[in-house]
């Protein structure tokens, strides 16, 4: 017999919504796993850890998030029907955002391998997963016996008619908010912040994150109410001991060396006389203890933990950086355009050692980027892909896909820019950003921003504003905050924050915030908000003294486009027969046409003259007869009476016999054959839509004859006009002759 379940389960009201954790139910024999609902949505979150036989120098941690198409009663896309392959962008993104915030949370020392995996059982329209699997992720780790320094929560929080709204739908995001934050936060402060928004203030995005930390703590007690019942006790850990005997040692013979190496302005000299100093320390640490392999293994942490002392002691001291830069100077700035020229847009931006290649290219909406989501199928216009090549770091490794980091900042900088793109009805194009970084040496995906931004204006792009962004850091000694703007790559790692912020002149659309500490205060916060918004006004600057707004004209290079309007009646004489006409104008021109059932339509050429061409041949379709206008029509059809002749694709006119020449025509076809070319003149449009054609009329004006148009409006019965009479005339004259 089965044992049942030993369940636990709990509920709390968070916000407008009810939120419940269970544990107990599903994956057992996981080291901690919790189902966390809302609404109809469902997320099983497990964590899982191993030990490791081998130390390799970091925590060996992996988030993984997954979103099952079951989830929304959907069947996967793709030959095989099930989720393979690698994980989408947005579970990529979302898996680090899981990752984030409960990294730097396990205790010192701990080293064994840790696997969170989030999987969305059961998808609602109205509920987003995401930060209810990174909650989950938290009470999945708080309950294991893993040494998990928690719990944090996670929430998301939008501004809507001027209040601040927690937990927002989808559709409330997409609608109407102006804010779209998401945050993870101890019981105490925020740890980690990723959003954006359409030019929010800086005391906006504060106030917004006090509010939801305030919102959320009923989660925490909840948390710790579910590891209280689960009843595991957590693992003891023993932080390796330092031993002061050799960092005194290490300290004696190298500081000097560091201090001089932690001046160095160059980043690549710099890391070559950090690498002499840990290079001497560990020969001599290997001549003083010969026989002691596990002192000479810790040199290594040693040495970084003298260089983060004296970086802050310096800091603290001198107000100095490893620069020589104060603590709110940007390092020197370089903006050119219009490098690459047969790209549709290009743009070069240099922050001190950290460049950016930006390029951009245009398409038609049949470049968009199709996907699947939870709750639907979905588009994208505006794509911007970051690449990090190895050069850009002087290191040598193999080239593969795009890497998570990747993903992250290209979404980030992708964030940035888009509240400021034009919208789909005035410019229907397809815009993609590729921004291949040169050189790295601090926040590359803040220097993709400004040159994206850039970019898009060299290609003429009509964007509302410049969007810049800067990476702010922060020391944290004894009691004393030091913000940092525009942080260095040495100055990431030994700090303590890597905060983001990127934005216009007129407000901030995109921020995303790292700490490695447990919080830090508001105020702390409000000031590196403060101090990022004078380091962007001063970006923004330089990036307008080489391109203050996006050039008057699209690059010569870039597709043409132009919007047409046709009947809708038309649409299926302009398509064709099984899309005969459509296919033959795209294998002419190479353009894409794009048509709407109202008539609307959309022509996306590679040059102008392929443009204009296309529209022409798009148009011929859309004609409509004119009266005195003359046709070379194909006779369609012979009747007693006359010819059915297409004028115009889809349009037929009556060429009436008497219309057809000045001399007497007995048969029609005596003159016409079906498929035959004839030269014509519309000489009427009837009311009912019916469209006269004389043929006569045709002759008379190749003869230089005056033509009335009124005198071709009716046709003559047949032979009246053949024999200097009517029928009336006719018929009296024989009657008269005969009495």
């Amino acid at each position: 017999m089965l044992k049942p379940f030993d369940k636990t389960s709990l509920t709390t009201t968070v916000g407008n919504i009810d939120i419940t954790i269970e544990s107990g139910r599903m994956a057992n024999q996981a080291s901690g796993a919790v189902w966390i609902q809302s609404g109809g949505t469902v997320v099983l979150v497990t964590a899982t850890t191993q030990p490791l036989e081998i130390d390799r120098g970091f925590f060996p941690l992996t988030c993984n998030y997954q979103e099952m198409a079951y989830a929304a009663g959907r069947i996967p896309g793709g030959y095989f029907r099930r989720e393979v392959g690698r994980p989408s962008e947005r579970e990529t993104l979302v898996s680090r955002l899981i990752d984030r915030p409960i990294r730097p949370l396990f205790t010192k020392g701990f080293a064994d391998e840790v696997q969170v995996i989030a999987t969305v059982l059961s998808a609602d329209k109205n509920v987003n997963p995401d930060v209810l699997a990174l909650t989950g992720a938290s009470a999945a780790l708080h309950i294991s016996k893993m040494p998990f320094e928690g719990p944090i929560a996670g929430a998301r929080v939008g501004y809507v008619n001027k209040e601040f709204v927690l937990y927002p739908t989808y559709q409330g995001i997409a609608d109407s908010s102006a804010l779209n934050l998401v945050f993870a936060a101890s019981r105490d402060a925020v740890v980690m912040v990723e959003g954006g928004g359409d030019f929010v203030s800086e005391d906006l995005v504060a106030d917004a994150l006090e509010w939801g930390h305030e919102q959320i703590q009923p989660l925490f007690a909840m948390q710790d109410e579910l590891r209280e019942k689960c009843g595991v006790a957590k693992m003891e850990v023993q932080a390796p001991e330092e031993d002061e005997e050799l960092s005194s040692y290490v300290a004696e013979i190298i500081t000097d060396d560091l201090k001089t190496a932690l001046t160095t302005a160059e980043k690549m000299a710099r890391k070559d006389a950090k690498s002499a100093a840990k290079a001497k320390a560990k020969e001599a640490v290997s001549e003083k203890f010969p026989d002691d392999e596990a002192k000479a293994k810790q040199v290594g942490d040693i040495v970084g933990k003298l260089e983060k002392k004296i970086v802050r002691a310096r800091i603290k001291e001198e107000g100095l950086r490893i620069d020589g830069r104060d603590t709110t100077t940007v390092r020197p700035l370089s903006v050119e355009t219009g490098l690459l020229p047969m790209t549709h847009g290009s743009a070069l931006f240099r922050r001190g050692e950290t460049s950016a290649l930006a390029v951009a290219t245009l398409g038609s909406s049949r470049d968009e980027q199709r996907f699947e989501t939870l709750i639907g199928d979905d588009t994208k216009r505006f794509m911007l892909h970051y690449n990090f090549p190895p050069y850009c770091v002087g290191e040598a490794r193999m080239l593969r896909g795009p890497s998570r980091r990747e993903i992250g900042h290209g979404a980030l900088a992708e964030r940035a820019i888009s509240p400021v793109l034009p919208d789909a009805e005035s410019f229907p194009f397809t815009m993609r950003v590729v921004s291949e970084i040169m050189e790295s040496n601090g926040s590359s995906s803040m220097a993709t921003v400004c040159g994206s931004s850039m970019a898009l204006m060299d290609a003429g792009i009509p964007i509302a504003a410049p969007v810049a962004g800067i990476a702010m850091g922060l020391c944290k000694e004894d009691d004393e905050y030091f913000v940092l703007t525009d942080i260095l790559g040495d100055e990431d790692a030994l700090g303590d924050m890597d905060f983001k912020v990127a934005g216009t002149r007129e407000g901030i659309t995109a921020i995303q915030m790292d700490i490695k500490i447990k919080g830090i205060p508001s105020d702390v916060l409000r000031r590196a908000l403060n101090q990022a918004k004078d380091a962007r006004l001063h970006i923004l600057e330089h990036m307008e003294e080489e391109l203050a707004a996006p050039r008057p004209e699209l690059s010569e290079m870039a597709p043409q486009m132009c919007e047409l309007f046709v009947d809708p009646d038309k649409i299926r004489t302009i398509i064709g027969p099984g899309g005969k006409n459509i296919k033959a104008i795209t294998a002419e021109t190479q353009a894409d046409i794009d048509i709407e059932d109202s008539g609307r339509i959309m022509v996306f050429a590679p040059t102008l003259k392929a443009m204009e061409l296309a529209k022409e041949r798009v148009l011929y379709y859309d004609q409509k007869p004119e009266i005195g206008k003359n046709y070379v029509g194909v006779v369609r059809k012979i009747l007693e009476v006359g010819a059915l002749v297409e004028i115009l694709p889809g349009c037929e006119g009556m060429l009436h016999i008497s219309q057809m020449d000045f001399e007497r025509i007995e048969k029609v076809d005596d003159l016409l054959k079906l498929g035959q070319e004839v030269s014509v003149k519309c000489v009427d449009l009837e009311p009912g839509g019916r469209i006269r054609l004389s043929r006569k009329a045709w002759l008379m004006e190749q003869a230089g004859q005056e033509v009335n148009l009124e005198d071709f409006k009716r046709p003559a019965p047949r032979g009246g006009d053949r024999r200097g009479g009517g029928r009336n005339d006719r018929r009296g004259g024989g009657r008269g002759g005969r009495r």
